[in-house]
């Protein structure tokens, strides 16, 4: 494997075409598209200042590296790509990629980063601010992630998440074959109009979570005092430990707590409203 070692590169497309190359200590500064059309790229200890840095790169490992605010946009088209302990400020990272593993990873501006991702696996990562992470991406594997960036995981498919503190609003919507395991989530309007989402001892806050949803399953899963109106139209099977404040207009399934606020059927409801609210017996 060629090695390019403490050297910056500068303006339009400086190693375009490189292969088989381990970059140690390099930084690329101002310009566009640094890394381009490339194969079998390794980079350590690297920055990345100017913008658009690592299109089009296949067979990619990233370690220990740092993208500033100026290297926007900048990954995308690179499949079967591993990026470990590295710092991204910049924003609409890795976009239309196969294959991609992320570990031990910061973004401090998550505006529009991992679209259309098929094959995306994350650990121990930090998403910070900006809207719409995850769209439309697909087969991801989750364990360890904390995130308050907006409207995360919309129109996903196929996703499995372990220990997540998610901090959001609309998140899930549209969402198909979604399981979540041992994680809080906390924003307005969860799941919506999603299919096949199952929820196994999470705990939800927020108001109005998991409306207009079909196979939706909760297993002893915990809800905030100010999850109101949740569950309308769904078909739901759930059941909760402790309290929910209120359940409306739940379409079909069955619904236990250990307590219940209230239940609410308006002239919204659809028919047949058939779901089976109860509580757990002493």
């Amino acid at each position: 494997m060629n090695i390019i070692k403490d050297q910056s590169f500068g303006g339009e497309r400086p190693l375009f075409g490189i292969q088989d190359t381990r970059l140690e200590n390099v930084t690329i500064t101002e310009g566009e598209s640094g890394i381009k059309c490339c194969r079998h790229v390794e980079a350590d200890g690297c920055r990345f200042i100017g913008k658009y840095p690592w299109w089009h790169v296949d067979g990619s490992v990233i370690t220990n590296c740092y993208f500033e605010v100026g290297s926007r946009s900048a990954i995308w088209y690179s499949n079967d790509m591993t990026m470990r302990d590295t710092v991204i400020d910049a924003p609409k990272l890795f976009r239309e990629m196969k294959n991609l593993t992320l570990e031990n990873v910061t973004i401090n501006d998550a505006d529009e980063t991992f679209w259309n991702i098929d094959g995306l696996t994350v650990r121990n990562v930090r998403l910070h601010e900006g809207t719409y992470p995850f769209m439309y991406c697909k087969n991801v594997y989750v364990d360890g992630l904390e995130s308050d960036s907006k409207y995360v995981f919309q129109y996903c498919k196929d996703v499995e998440i372990h220990h997540a503190k998610i901090v959001t609003k609309d998140s899930f919507w549209e969402c198909e074959n979604v399981t979540i395991y041992d994680s809080t989530i906390d924003g307005e309007y969860l799941a919506w109009h999603s299919k096949n989402v199952r929820l196994v001892r999470c705990h939800i806050a927020g108001e109005q979570p998991l409306c207009y949803a079909e196979g939706l399953v909760l297993e002893d899963c915990t809800f905030d005092a100010a999850c109101d109106r949740a569950f309308e139209d769904s078909d739901v099977q759930a059941t909760i430990r402790g309290s929910i404040t209120e359940i409306k207009n739940p379409r079909t399934g069955r619904i236990t707590a250990d307590a219940i606020g209230r239940v609410t059927y308006d002239e919204f409801a659809k028919q047949p409203h058939d779901c089976v609210i109860e509580t757990r017996e002493a």
